[in-house]
């Protein structure tokens, strides 16, 4: 066995807070997800250290290392998933108990990474809400445990002296790919091993150094500056990273090399080494394991049975109750499974079958019956619901991902009204239905493809292919409207955030990238300008008033709990200052083109409405549901509102 060194359990400690912190959604921890990739460094270290050693030692065993593992993972695992199902079955809704049946038979399978992959986004809003969204990195670790030591048995036996070599190749492949994919494929780069086995290997290079050398042999004064260097490092990650860093990504290397340094050089004889020897690092670090199991079920439960977003002093008490229960996980599950003359290998096998075969049977229940509820009276409720806030593409969800001359996106041949726009332009056709049903109106929407012409929005969730084929989209749109002699109004809608917000950034037609607020309104005024010129009329529709929370589930909430709808409205002033940017921007292109105001209708008093009489106006954060466009569109009369601006006004 290796040597046992405080200072990378106090390390652990360093890793787990942050992202407890940053999940609990304190904003001065805004990088604190980079303890995962922490994490993974100190795995690579670890795992390597113990192979290498067990190597030298000629007792190595693929069996016994497997074991090893599943002793160390599953039992806290197992019973942190247990745990969830009665509060998943009780307080989820149904859409939201199938998605957490799906996670329980990806995580018995090691493959939650590639599930969360495909279903939603690591810093997606409805991420907060999954409950074992972060056993995506476990399944990151298990598939390294698969494949690693049958890399380094193969290499052994076939090209030893290459070993080295080619991890180090392997590693450079990796972390290449990973700053290609955090721009063309974040969601894949950020969830999946080949993007992430670099941040493994930074930790395996320092084992196979220390296990043939034992310390990097240097003066005291270098260790203590390179040590301390690891922990800035580390500490600026945590406190300047952002949701928009992309990750993983050459920024990763600050808290990844960071972790390094503080493995070769933080010893007890330097002032790092010392502090995460202390007993508090160290016994949280003992812990981080469970309390990391812990958290996110903690948080997400806490989120589903709130209306709103809980207080920040709820979220203490719940970091708090994650320690807590990390500590008696531990104590209680990980320390006994982990012996082995105390729990043989059989029980271990026995436990894992029958935990296992619980949740697949509960995986598969859950899906094939779209999510269990326990009366006649709950699913007559939660098929309304699902009704009430289906999402809402407009006209047909051929309108959603691409721009298509589909009669399934048209009313007519010889349409009056363009609907242009993102998905904010979307949600509007109900309205601009209800308002005028038999309106002729084609529909030109693209998610996340703002209606601006020669430019797009650019970030770490959009990436520059993405951004380059909404150019071209909207290019496509100005055809349209050239041929199309028909069309009289074009009515614009989006979130406009993305062009606008201080962190905005815009990639131009000829590739560059200019942060938003100095380019989109010269854009969008140039837009503006280009549709008179050909003769139409542009109408913008602001976007919802927001604040920042998913009304749509709070309304679904209240239903379910018997809650009042009214509950769910909030505060006006709060809206304008979230959304400030965005007004202030519509206010000055309000200057060259009509634009309708939602929050007219939505806010009055120092309140913004969630519902009507019943009528839900949200499906989620910000864009409408079905009746509620259509109930805003009949009460504004949106066609009425279109029809008053003719040229000769604008």
């Amino acid at each position: 066995m290796i040597d046992y060194r405080r200072e990378i359990d106090g390390l652990r400690a360093l890793a787990v807070l942050p992202v407890i912190l940053f999940h609990a959604g304190f904003r001065t921890f805004s990088g604190g997800f980079v303890g995962v990739d922490i994490f993974f460094v100190i795995s690579g270290y670890l795992i390597t250290s113990i192979i290498l050693t067990e190597k030298k030692a000629g007792t190595f065993s693929v069996i016994n290392f497997y074991e090893r593992r599943a002793r160390r993972i599953l039992p806290a695992l197992f019973v942190v998933m247990a745990a969830c199902i009665p509060f998943a079955w009780f307080w989820l809704l149904p859409n939201d108990m199938k998605d957490f049946a799906k996670s329980l038979v990806a995580v018995s399978v090691f493959a939650s990474n590639i599930l969360f992959l495909r279903e939603s986004g690591y810093f997606a809003t409805a991420a907060e809400l999954i409950p074992l969204l972060h056993t995506w990195s476990l399944a990151v670790e298990e598939q390294y445990y698969a494949l690693y030591p049958l890399f380094l048995w193969l290499m052994w036996r076939f090209a030893q002296r290459w070993i080295v070599t080619t991890l180090v190749i392997m590693a450079l492949g990796s972390l290449l790919f990973a700053q290609w994919g955090a721009y063309n494929m974040p969601s894949a780069t950020f969830f999946l091993l080949p993007t992430r086995g670099w941040e493994l290997a930074i930790g395996a290079f320092l084992a196979f150094y220390l296990t043939n050398h034992k310390a990097i042999i240097i003066n005291s004064v270098v260790a203590q500056i390179a040590s301390g260097a690891g922990f800035v490092f580390i500490g600026v990650a945590v406190f300047a990273f952002s949701k928009e860093t992309p990750t993983p990504s050459l920024y990763t290397l600050l808290p990844t090399i960071g972790a390094a340094l503080i493995i070769a050089f933080a010893t007890p004889a330097t002032y790092v080494g010392r502090l995460l020897g202390t007993k508090t690092f160290v016994g949280i670090g003992l812990i981080s394991y469970s309390a990391y199991l812990w958290h996110q079920p903690l948080f997400a439960f806490a989120r589903h049975r709130s209306l709103f977003e809980p207080s920040a002093f709820i979220f203490v008490v719940l970091c708090c109750s994650a320690l807590g229960l990390g500590y008696l996980s531990w104590r209680f599950i990980e320390q006994p499974f982990r012996s082995r003359s105390g729990i043989s290998r059989t029980y271990v096998i026995l436990f894992a079958a029958c935990f296992s075969t619980l949740f697949l049977a509960v995986g598969f229940y859950g899906h094939s019956t779209n999510g269990p509820v326990n009366s006649k009276n709950a699913i007559q409720q939660y098929s309304i619901l699902s009704e009430k806030l289906r999402t809402n593409h407009g006209l047909s969800y051929e309108c959603n991902t691409e721009f298509t001359l589909s009669e399934k996106c048209r009313t007519s041949d010889e349409p009056e009204v363009l609907l242009w726009g993102d998905s904010f332009a979307m949600h509007l056709m109900p309205g601009l239905l209800a308002s005028n049903p038999n309106l002729k109106i084609i529909q030109a929407t693209v998610i996340s493809c703002g209606p601006v012409f020669n430019i797009a929005s650019i970030s770490s969730k959009l990436t520059k292919s993405f951004s380059k084929q909404c150019i071209e989209t909207n290019d496509r749109v100005y055809d349209l409207l050239r041929k199309q002699k028909s069309i009289k109004f074009v009515v614009m809608g989006s979130l406009f955030s993305s062009y606008v917000d201080e962190d905005a950034t815009i990639l131009l037609r000829d590739g560059s990238v200019l942060p938003g607020a100095k380019v989109a309104d010269h854009y969008v005024t140039e837009t503006i300008r280009s549709i008179k010129e050909l003769g139409k009329i542009p109408v913008i529709f602001s976007p919802t008033p927001q604040n920042g929370f998913d009304i749509g589930r709070c309304l679904a909430k209240a239903t379910q709990f018997g809650g009042s709808y009214g509950d769910c409205d909030f505060d006006q002033t709060a809206t304008e200052i979230k959304q400030k940017r965005v007004f202030e921007f519509l206010k000055r292109v309000s200057e060259v083109s009509a634009v309708v105001w939602l929050h007219d209708e939505l806010c009055s008093g120092g309140k913004c409405r969630a519902s009507f009489d019943g009528t839900f106006i949200y499906r989620d954060w910000g864009h409408m549901t079905h009746e509620g466009s259509a109930y805003l569109g009949k009460q504004m009369n949106f066609y009425g509102l279109i029809k008053q601006f003719d040229r000769e006004s604008l």
